[in-house]
């Protein structure tokens, strides 16, 4: 029996053509890989959970990739591909700089640029949630991300741009990704429960996209979540039920006793909200969102 595995990682983008929400971006970095012309150093940014690191790993695999396909894309089957795909490969080394962010983890990092790819073109160091690295170790990482050896790239990323010092900025090309849109993450949830058997209605799924708030990867956990409790049966109810999220019918029976002037329906349907568990700051902020849209 194969073990369970969440859709967050059983979904993982795998190829450019497979990250969802970032085609213009996605576009720009198989150009790049197709025209020769990479850069030494990238800085990918945005939210979590909008593919970040996923399109660090794909880039990575695809400029060492031998036998690139027509689209772009990494063939999966040279010995670089292999490797990757495995998880053998020397040619691409991750470090989480939340836990490996000080002077001497830099160090054996750059230590290890001057050894040369012994299989493919390049060797690839992604270093995520570079914004955590201390303020020794940025300055003890300048001089190897400007001028690395010919065979490195190196691909950081970050979710606070913002907290990285202006000399690593100036240094790197800038990829700012998306946060998800609504319509994506509907479309691409439905591409997913089609894969699993699960039936998942529209709305039902809309409310998943709403809950996640860019995050394609929270929405897959989400989904997950919903699916578990409703049988894999996603309609609107069992999602509002399952994530606590208050019906927008009240919201329609508010705005007609606005329109109306009826004061006393309006207190009576916040007493029904309020009964139903749900905080005040919570619904007012939801009606806000309610009007917005």
């Amino acid at each position: 029996m194969q073990p369970y595995l969440v859709s967050a990682r059983k979904y993982r983008p795998a190829t450019f053509d497979t990250v969802v929400g970032q085609k213009a971006l996605t576009t720009t970095l198989k150009n790049a890989v197709a025209s020769g012309k990479l850069a030494h150093s990238y800085l990918f940014c945005g939210s979590r959970g909008v593919g970040k690191t996923s399109c660090a790993r794909i880039f990575a695999k695809t400029i060492n990739c031998e036998h690139r396909t027509p689209d772009g894309e990494a063939c999966n089957e040279c010995e670089s591909c292999k490797a990757f795909n495995s998880g053998t490969s020397l040619n691409i080394i991750e470090l989480d700089a939340a836990s490996n962010n000080s002077v001497d983890d830099i160090r054996a990092l750059t230590e290890q640029v001057q050894t040369p790819p012994s299989v493919g073109k390049y060797r690839v160091f992604i270093v995520d949630e570079v914004h955590m690295l201390s303020a020794a170790a940025f300055n003890a990482f300048l001089k190897t991300l400007e001028e690395p050896p010919g065979y490195v790239v190196f691909i950081l990323a970050t979710t606070e741009k913002h907290k990285i010092i202006p000399t690593i900025l100036s240094r790197c090309q800038i990829y700012d990704f998306h946060r998800i849109t609504i319509p994506d993450m509907i479309a691409h949830l439905a591409y997913v429960a089609k894969q699993e058997g699960i039936t998942a209605e529209e709305e039902g799924r809309y409310v998943i996209a709403q809950r996640a708030d860019g995050a394609m990867r929270d929405a897959l956990s989400i989904f997950d979540q919903v699916a578990a409790s409703s049988g894999g049966n996603i309609t609107y109810q069992s999602a509002i039920e399952n994530l606590n999220v208050l019906d927008y019918k009240y919201y329609d029976r508010l705005l007609e006793a606005f329109l109306a002037g009826d004061v006393l329906s309006t207190w009576v349907i916040y007493k029904e909200i309020r009964d139903a568990g749900f905080q005040s700051h919570f619904f007012i902020n939801g009606l806000a969102a309610y009007y917005r849209d």
